[in-house]
């Protein structure tokens, strides 16, 4: 199997860290892919978005989720985000304080062609 890098260098990942209100777990996700996919989703439609997000939740603490995605430009993620704060997507009202605001980061380290083609 051919080992692909997780991101490129020079790129950003978006890390939103949020928990969902007790017992709202499925019903967040249910919503959260609900909005995800559809078409009605900004965030799919910009070009700067490098890899498609991954909603992951913490295997000890089943209301802890990460929101995770690769993206090129920075500016752009949070312009479309603001554009997303108008829509008020129903899943962001089952996180707990309703917030729902990512933290950025430069890849700056990624596994090297000649390694990955070892």
């Amino acid at each position: 199997m051919a080992m692909v890098p997780l991101a490129s260098m020079g790129n950003y990942f978006h890390i939103y860290d949020f928990r969902v209100k007790e017992g709202c777990e499925a019903q967040f996700i249910e919503l959260f892919n609900e909005f995800d996919y559809s078409d009605t989703n900004p965030m799919h439609k910009s070009a700067a978005q490098v890899k498609d997000g991954v909603l992951v939740q913490d295997t000890e603490d089943s209301r802890h989720f990460w929101l995770i995605a690769e993206w090129s430009d920075i500016e752009e993620h949070a312009r479309i985000r603001r554009m997303l704060v108008d829509m008020k997507p129903a899943f962001v009202s089952l996180i707990e304080g309703g917030k729902f605001v990512p933290d950025y980061g430069k890849i700056v380290s990624s596994t090297p062609e000649h390694i990955l083609n070892q």
